[in-house]
């Protein structure tokens, strides 16, 4: 561990100006000049249509277009998408690719990898959308060269990117303000101030406030009784803090350094079971991270990203009921990470590349339970290192990427004896063709070996927990096509990918039960074969006015291959419905914008064993919004309107979970 300290520690050392470039010279006197008409020569393709491995990627305009307000909203007009909602804005919300589970699934945050090592799942609830400026989903990784070797080793990632700091009409600031009110007591006032401070360095500051009851109607049905009832326990309040810096050196080197606070309190709605139904778990949490980023041409051939980041989670967990104890539950968890990595980029020639790429980090989880027995979590840490060695070349047609991801981890217990170093190599091939010159028309392939380390609750969590855990295994194979054609009348560009793919896990960590209590082993063997299409397209109608279409269509077939002959051998798996699909339409125009959007949802079931007392129908949910921008002299003033669900269509994701019905949802902003 020490030698990967020094290579992170010498990597930072390294950042040196970069050689200077001399340019030509021409005599003046024998160049003739003239003025000739501007043209602007564009092409408008999708990223997902060239990329070796699928990506999809939503902008701000497209999130402002729809009337989006919560992370999970976005993310579930993606391909391949499974977000588990448990309801309101209080519940928990997690995502899956592809049926790999949401540990498979890492989100970063401009640019650096959000963590949990306790549970492995990360909350997309918590992120508004005020701030973003986009969100990129890729299976595999991104095709960029400086990526940590957390991107690498994942098997799908989601980016999240917030909006930096431009000026507009020479002024040194800018100011926006906004509040969004809705339904069930949904409020939520922002502001954001970036400043310019001299040439090279700008300042940006966000901050956010919401708070809802989310007391939602829903129909509670009994045989061939229904009942109206109301969402309990619902509620959240919660403060969101971001500060940022940016600075360019005189060697044109960019460090970015960001402060983010957040901090909830919500109830954690309950299952409606029928005379069951009581719901008064408390939860509280709060977030602080502070991160880096330094990027720098040391050279014109070599290239060094740098990455810092400190965070800070705690939470504490309240049940009141006191059937089995004298006084309520309450735990209590802090996690600490101490995160760096180190990228250097080598170009030798225009058409071949290479990188490599060095993360160390340090997790550790204190708690509020005592040690009196070994059954209690043992205080662990964990210490991680990731080495990515990666490839790129851009030959003619063929674009090729490959990297191999080499994994060390070890961990420190108390009173228990400690599992084994975790060591493994995972490697990674994609490739893509152009089929034709006069065509971007392209074939695309991909094999992505990787696997997830068991969480501090996997292995320590009380009685359940099983530090002998293997890690989970996961291979991914992809084939596709992508096209694009553009400039064609009132057609600006169109974009079509369809890709197949066949998943294999292994080691599936499952909770298996044992004599007398249920266990965490390594027991589970999933296939899953599946297919994503996505279809992008813009039309002009004339100078002011288009249409802007998007659709995705997923077929999933997730099945338990863990023991042959038992009752749920060969079954989906739960909640993985076999169609999904997402289409939306965007009208501009200079009156008003319009934007719908449909969400389909196929049947799928609660159960490992697909019965048909635990199938959960289909749905269909409906959004419209509409938007106008007003523009007086210097000020920008945003106003929509939004209806969710407008046919109210009663809904669950989670079975006894009730999602909400219809709703509406007003926003006016002032940027200035």
């Amino acid at each position: 561990m020490k030698n990967v300290s020094l290579i992170i520690a010498g990597a930072w050392c390294a950042c040196f100006p970069a050689l200077g470039m001399h340019a030509a010279t021409i005599d003046a006197d024998t160049v003739k000049t003239g003025k000739i008409d501007e043209v602007v020569v564009t092409e408008r393709f999708s990223p997902n249509v060239t990329a070796t491995k699928p990506v999809q990627l939503m902008n701000k305009a497209e999130i402002e277009a729809l009337g989006l307000e919560n992370l999970s909203d976005a993310v579930k007009k993606f391909a391949g998408v499974n977000v588990r909602d448990y309801g309101g804005l209080g519940g928990m919300k997690t995502v899956s690719v592809r049926n790999l589970g949401a540990h498979h699934t890492a989100v970063s945050y401009d640019g650096i990898t959000i963590s949990n090592t306790q549970a492995g799942q990360i909350d997309i609830g918590r992120y508004s959308l005020d701030n973003i400026q986009s969100i990129a989903l890729a299976v595999g990784n991104e095709d960029e060269p400086l990526l940590s070797a957390r991107h690498y080793a994942s098997a799908a990632m989601l980016a999240i990117e917030t909006e930096r700091p431009h000026f507009d009409f020479g002024r040194s600031y800018a100011v926006k303000a906004g509040i969004t009110a809705g339904s069930w007591g949904y409020v939520k006032p922002s502001v954001r101030w970036w400043q310019r401070l001299g040439k090279r360095t700008a300042l940006s500051a966000f901050a956010s406030f919401l708070r809802s009851d989310g007391q939602y109607p829903f129909t509670l049905t009994n045989v061939s009784e229904k009942t109206k009832e109301k969402r309990r326990n619902t509620d959240i309040t919660a403060w969101q803090g971001e500060l940022n810096a940016y600075h360019t050196f005189r060697n044109d080197g960019q460090l970015d350094v960001k402060a983010s606070w957040y901090r909830s309190e919500r109830g954690l709605p309950g299952s409606i079971i029928l005379y069951a139904n009581r719901s008064d778990e408390r939860l509280e949490d709060e977030e602080f991270f502070a991160q880096a980023t330094y990027a720098q041409a040391l050279s014109r051939t070599l290239r060094l990203k740098t990455r810092l980041k400190y965070v800070h989670s705690w939470n504490r967990y309240e049940d009141p009921r006191t059937e089995y104890n004298t006084t309520p539950q309450v735990d209590v968890d802090r996690q600490d990470e101490y995160y760096g990595s180190a990228a250097l980029a080598w170009q030798p020639l225009a058409w071949l590349g290479f990188s490599v790429a060095e993360d160390l980090f340090h997790n550790r989880l204190n708690t509020n339970i005592p040690i009196k027995n070994n059954d209690d979590l043992p205080y662990p840490r964990r210490w991680t290192s990731l080495t990515a060695l990666s490839a790129r070349l851009r030959w003619q047609r063929w674009k090729a990427d490959a990297n191999l991801v080499g994994t060390y981890a070890t961990e420190e217990v108390q009173t228990i004896e400690a599992p084994a170093d975790r060591k493994r190599l995972s490697p990674t091939l994609s490739v893509s063709y152009r089929l034709t010159h006069s065509e971007m028309l392209y074939a695309r392939a991909m094999m992505k070996s990787t696997f997830r380390l068991p969480t501090f609750t996997d292995c320590y969590y009380r009685r359940m927990g099983n530090p002998s855990l293997n890690p989970e295994k996961a291979t991914l194979y992809d084939i596709g096509l992508t096209w694009n054609i553009g400039g064609h009348g009132v057609l600006k560009y169109l974009s079509v990918t369809a890709d197949g793919y066949y998943n294999h896990v292994t080691d599936k960590i499952v909770a298996y039960p044992t004599t007398y209590i249920w266990r965490m082993a390594n027991f589970g063997k999933v296939e899953a074969w599946g297919a994503d299409v996505t279809l992008t397209s813009e039309i002009g109608l004339g100078q002011r006015m288009g249409l802007t279409l998007y659709a995705t269509y997923s077929y999933q077939s997730a099945k338990n291959k863990t023991t042959p002959g038992s009752n749920t051998y060969d079954q989906q798996l739960p909640y993985t419905p076999w169609h999904n699909a997402n289409a939306s339409i965007t009208w501009r125009s200079p009156w008003v914008n319009v934007g719908y959007s449909l969400t389909y949802c196929g049947k799928r079931y609660s159960s490992e064993q697909n019965k048909s007392e635990y199938k959960l129908d289909p749905y269909i949910i409906n959004d419209l919004t509409f938007s106008r921008d007003f523009h007086l002299r210097h000020t920008t003033i945003h106003a929509g309107l939004t209806l969710n669900n407008i046919f109210n269509e009663q809904y669950d994701i989670i079975i006894y979970y009730p999602m909400p019905g219809r709703s509406i949802r007003a926003n006016i902003s002032i940027e200035l």
